[in-house]
């Protein structure tokens, strides 16, 4: 199994780190050409959404990577991913997000809590982190909340987390995604 992390901006090391842990191979991607090769499943990271998706624009990857996930390809969103996920950005997840809902990089914090299929115990680091004002369609299922807002969903192979799971020791939602394949 090969799984393609975005790597123009954001956390994308440490999704790298946790894959690898896992002993499942990596590719970064930064261009076109990087795209163009097997691929089973995608990780949009962390980092700054508008400047991601600026840039997915401007290399080239932006339809290639769209038409792949609305294909089925499984795919994981956190934080910035999440918003790339949603309307108004790539769109193929039928949610529509509150950017820095959290405020600022004080606002952000770390809890525990359920996901859905995952279990109660599961650790959520949020910085400046998004959350899901409104799930859209019935395809798309809130999978966590945390103080009565949506923090996680899925709708079919695409998962969308407001915090960061790349940051803490626990795989379980890397290896939720690399079961979907």
């Amino acid at each position: 199994m090969k799984v393609a992390v975005l790597a123009l901006q954001g956390a994308f090391i440490e999704h790298e780190q946790v894959l690898q842990r896992l002993g499942v191979e990596t590719v970064e991607i930064r261009q076109l050409k990087d795209w163009q090769q097997p691929i089973d499943a995608l990780i949009l990271p962390g980092g700054e959404s508008t400047v991601q998706m600026r840039l997915l624009k401007e290399l080239g990857l932006l339809e290639p990577i769209r038409q792949a996930i609305a294909d089925g390809m499984p795919v994981l969103g956190t934080c910035a991913g999440m918003i790339l996920l949603s309307q108004g950005y790539l769109g193929t997840m039928h949610i529509r997000v509150r950017r820095n809902a959290y405020g600022r990089q004080l606002g952000s914090f770390h809890t525990t809590g359920s996901v859905e299929g995952i279990g109660d115990d599961v650790p959520m680091t949020f910085i400046r982190a998004p959350y899901i004002e409104e799930v859209l369609s019935a395809d798309c299922q809130p999978i966590a909340e945390v103080d009565g807002h949506i923090v996680a969903a899925r709708q079919g192979n695409q998962i969308a987390t407001a915090f960061h799971p790349e940051l803490d020791d626990d795989t379980r939602l890397h290896q939720l995604l690399i079961s979907l394949q």
